[in-house]
Order: structure tokens, then sequence, then C-alpha cells
């Protein structure tokens, strides 16, 4: 619908132009018409206008792909999920008429069309559309204030962590990208990949419960450190025990899991191959990768050449294969995501005071 027209605009598919034209002629004062003479040229247009349309008007007798093969299609089309369809037909057939609504169809006009029928129905369809759009646009504008609000608190959570360590708020912010970049390439949905996201940035939580001997040591730390170390993917699993929400069921498979190997030599259990959470798995590629492309007091970044290598010489033992060739496969987007979420200088000097 261009902007000089903001009328509701409405398909009508008939393969008798007859029929179109007098359809046309009772609602086009008030819509914008278009017309299909068959099934095919109503698909072609559903494609090419699917965004644009607000209710379908289907005949149900046509040659070659009737109205009925016509719907089965048009439930194959995401464009038309929203889009009311009101079959047109001659039957009266109470049969024929109940197995349209169960495919999908909000309603039946008859023929010979009655103009005032016509346009009462396809009024109070359209309203209804109106409503539900509304509907929909409201939930979807709340979900995203909770989703908002729901990583804005784990940034929260995730930061008062990295406060007591020498990492910096921005590795888990890169982390976080990197994991739902890889989670789309593993082929993850847009909504599971974007809970891996935020959920990773819980991964080290329970660095909350090292004493600051271990945690801050500048030096090598002793075996009995190292211990006390690794408690930390137990202790981050503790804290976000007993929650429900899939959110924090997944924020603890990944504090616990993250330091797992795919050959089964990491810690908390010993885990191994895919015993260990896909979540679990990802995050702990991407967090040893941004690990050793930054900078710590301890140490220089490493270059992104030595971090790709170190990933390549690990598959097959920290890492699962198949996850670092698809790293490396997307490094543009890695490159992109590091670049904007760099450090500033502020925070480099801060990390080397």
């Amino acid at each position: 619908m261009t902007s000089m027209d903001l009328r509701e605009t409405i398909l009508i598919v008939d393969d008798e132009p007859a029929n179109i034209k007098a359809l046309a002629g009772v609602l086009g004062d008030q819509y914008r018409i278009l017309a299909a003479t068959s099934g095919a040229k109503a698909l072609d247009l559903v494609n090419e206008k699917g965004q644009e349309l607000d209710l379908i008007l289907l005949d149900v007798l046509m040659p070659v792909l009737s109205g009925y093969e016509v719907m089965e299609r048009l439930g194959d089309l995401p464009e038309t999920e929203r889009i009311p369809v009101i079959f047109i037909t001659a039957r009266t057939d109470p049969d024929e008429e109940a197995r349209g609504l169960d495919m999908g169809a909000v309603d039946y006009i008859g023929k010979p069309f009655h103009p005032v029928i016509v346009q009462a129905r396809i009024r109070t369809q359209l309203e209804l559309k109106r409503h539900k759009d509304d509907l929909d646009f409201l939930v979807s504008e709340r979900t995203k204030e909770l989703v908002r609000t729901r990583k804005d608190i784990v940034m929260r959570l995730a930061k008062a962590s990295e406060t007591r360590d020498n990492e910096t708020g921005m590795h888990i912010i890169r982390l976080s990208h990197f994991c739902g970049m890889l989670g789309l390439k593993c082929g993850m949905t847009q909504t599971h990949a974007e809970t891996l996201s935020t959920a990773s940035l819980m991964h080290d939580i329970g660095k909350i419960g090292i004493p600051d001997a271990v945690l801050l040591k500048p030096g090598r730390l002793t075996p009995e450190e190292r211990v006390v170390m690794e408690t930390h993917t137990t202790l981050g699993g503790d804290i976000l025990s007993d929650g429900e929400s899939e959110l924090l069921i997944m924020g603890r498979e990944i504090a616990l899991t993250h330091h797992e190997r795919w050959d089964g030599t990491g810690y908390p259990k010993g885990l191994k191959g895919e015993e260990i959470t896909l979540e679990g798995r990802i995050t702990s590629v991407c967090d040893v990768y941004d690990a050793l492309t930054s900078l710590r007091p301890y140490k220089k970044p490493w270059t992104v050449e030595a971090a790709c290598d170190f990933l390549k010489e690990n598959k097959g033992t920290m890492f699962e294969p198949r996850l670092v060739d698809l790293f490396l496969e997307n490094l543009d987007q890695v490159l992109q995501i590091m670049e904007e979420y760099k450090e500033t200088p502020e925070v480099m000097e801060l990390v080397l005071s």
C-alpha cells in the first residue's frame, strides 16, 4: 500500500472476470482492489504483495488450482498468516463450507453476490483483523520490553561478577554476540539463539564466590588454588539453580559446562562430546577465543591469526570440531563484533594499572 492510498487492500481471486468486476464494483469505493483470474496468479501476487494485503476473497471452483488447493498453499507462506481468507462460491453444501472453515477460512460468501451482505461481512472481518493487528503489536512491544529488561538485569548481574575479576564488561558483551551468532550458524531459531546470547552472559557468575587471593592472584595458581578456581563452575550452577525460566536453566547449564572439553578432560564433571550441552560447547569456543584476543594484566592479546590457530589445533580435544569450523567460516562476523565492542583506551589503561 502506497502513502497516497491508505485504503485497505483486498485481493479477489476468481476465474470469471465478470465476478471480479461485480465485486470490484461493490468494494472499489472503500477498498483498494487487486485481482487474479487463477490460483497460480493469486499465489504470485501474494508472494509479491503479501505485506500489503488485508483480505483475500477466494473462489472455490477454479480450473487447475481450486480454491481449496490455493488455500493449502497459502498455509505454507508466512506472508499469509495474518491475512483472513473468505471463500466465494455458488455451492451451498454445508459440508463444503465446513471443509473450507476447517482449512482456515474465516467466512463464506455465496453467489450471486448481495452487495449489502458482501460489504457487511468484509467490514466485519477487516475490523476483526485491525483489532488483532493492534493486539499483536501491543503484545510484541510488551514482549520486546520484557526481553530488554531481562537482558539488562542479566547484564548487570554479569558485570557484578566481572568487577571482581580482571576481565572487562566488553568481554561478556563480545562473548554474548559471538554465542548468538554461532548458535544461528548451528541452525538454532532466532529465539533460541537470542536466549543463548543472554544466558552466556552468566557463564562466569560463580566467580563471585572465589576468594580474592585466588581470583586476583597475578601469577600462576598453585594446584590447590586451581582446584578452588575451578569451583566457579559449580558455584555458578548453584547460584542459578532452581530457576524455572528457560533463560536461567540455560544459564545454569552454561555455567556448569563451559569448561568441559570435547575429549572428556575438562571440568567439573569430565563430560565428553555431546554429553556437554550444545550451549556449553558454543560458549567454550567463544570464551576461549575472546580470552586469547583480549588484553589482561598478565598477558598481551593474541593476534586473530594466533587465536584461530589455537582453535584449529584443539579441534577434537578442547572443542567440538564442527563448532570450530563454523566459527572460523564466519570470521568476518567475529571481526565485526570485535570492532564494534573493542576496548576503549581508558579501559585498557585500567586493565594494565
